[in-house]
């Protein structure tokens, strides 16, 4: 959350003529519901299943995209061997500082962070990133966005 999947997801896309898609977009617009309200009415254990299905479908649906998933998708069910088996995968290695800076000044209603304050934003992301390096440790590639040209980013894609 905050790394800046979305913005570089479609960047890539572009410049490798592929689809993109944001996983939590996918799941709004199939289920014509906002993300916020599907965990008001299903909880997180709801969602993520929901999150699972969309994910599967989109790799079945289609061969060649570009996919930003949400920074939990990779920590639930088989998710990130799903995700790794079907192409590439990408860990956008971003500072903790960076990451509860982007949260509090982003426009962007994140409905596990509603209402946070800097100490307890702070507190949050670096249990989050602890909790979940395991998993996003198995993706194929890492970068730091902000220390990584794009054309790099690229480039480590395509080969």
């Amino acid at each position: 959350m905050g790394s800046g999947k979305t913005r570089l997801g479609k960047k890539l896309a572009e410049r490798m003529n592929l689809d993109f898609f944001d996983l939590d977009g996918e799941i709004e617009r199939r289920k014509n519901l906002k993300i916020s309200q599907i965990f008001l009415e299903k909880g997180e254990t709801g969602f993520r299943e929901i999150e699972k299905k969309t994910l599967h479908h989109i790799i079945e649906e289609n061969d060649a995209f570009v996919l930003a998933c949400g920074g939990g998708t990779p920590c639930f069910s088989n998710n990130m061997e799903q995700m790794n088996s079907a192409g590439k995968t990408l860990y956008l290695d971003v500072s903790e500082e960076t990451l509860v800076n982007r949260l509090l000044n982003s426009k962007i209603k994140r409905p596990l962070i509603a209402g946070m304050n800097y100490g307890d934003l702070k507190n949050y992301v670096r249990e989050k990133l602890l909790e979940r390096k395991p998993y996003y440790s198995k993706a194929k590639i890492w970068v730091n966005p902000l220390e990584t040209s794009f054309d790099t980013i690229v480039k480590s894609l395509l080969y």
